[in-house]
C-alpha cells in the first residue's frame, strides 16, 4: 500500500552529498513509500489526492485551497522506510517495500502525474543518502496511503 506522507511547508529542500538537488518555497513536501503490490491505478489515486487535497489557507484563514491553487510547488522524495513493519523486535523490516526498479518506475510516475497537472515538481534522487531540510507550515501534516484515499 503506497503511503506518501505530506507536510505544508514555507520551504524545504533536499541535498545530495552537499549539493541541492531540489527545492521548493511554499507548497507541500511529499515523501513517497511505494510497496509491493502497487501499481499505477494506486500512483494515479494518490497523485490525484495529493494535488487536490485543501490544506492551504484562504483568505479567510480557512483549509480551502490546494497546492496550486496557493500558488505553491512540491517537493517529491522517494522514502521506502516509509513501509517500515516494526510489530517484532526492535529492527524495522522493510519487506513490505517495493523491489528498488519498481518503486523507482512508480516514483517517476507519481511526480510526472503530478506535472501533467501543471504543478511545479522539484525531487530528491532515487535511492541516493538524502539530507531533507523543511519549514513546516501551521504545523500541518497529511499521511496519505491507498487504503484511506479514495
Amino acid at each position: 500500500m503506497m503511503r506518501v506522507v505530506l507536510q505544508r511547508v514555507s520551504q524545504a529542500s533536499v541535498q545530495v552529498d552537499g549539493r541541492i538537488v531540489g527545492e521548493i518555497q511554499r507548497g507541500l513536501l511529499a515523501l513517497v513509500g511505494i510497496a509491493q503490490g502497487d501499481d499505477d491505478s494506486v500512483v494515479q489515486k494518490i497523485a490525484d489526492k495529493t494535488a487536490g487535497l485543501r490544506i492551504f489557507p484562504d483568505a479567510s484563514g480557512k483549509m480551502n485551497l490546494d497546492v496550486q491553487q496557493a500558488g505553491g510547488a512540491i517537493l517529491a522524495v522517494s522514502q521506502f522506510t516509509l513501509l517500515a513493519d516494526c510489530r517484532k523486535g526492535r529492527r524495522p523490516a522493510f519487506t513490505g517495500a517495493a523491489a528498488p526498479e519498481i518503486a523507482k518506475e512508480l516514483y517517476e510516475a507519481f511526480v510526472a502525474k503530478l506535472r501533467d497537472r501543471g504543478l511545479d515538481v522539484a525531487t530528491g534522487i532515487f535511492a541516493a543518502d538524502m539530507d531533507v531540510r523543511l519549514v513546516n507550515s501551521g504545523p500541518v501534516t497529511i499521511v496519505l496511503d491507498e487504503a484511506k484515499s479514495t
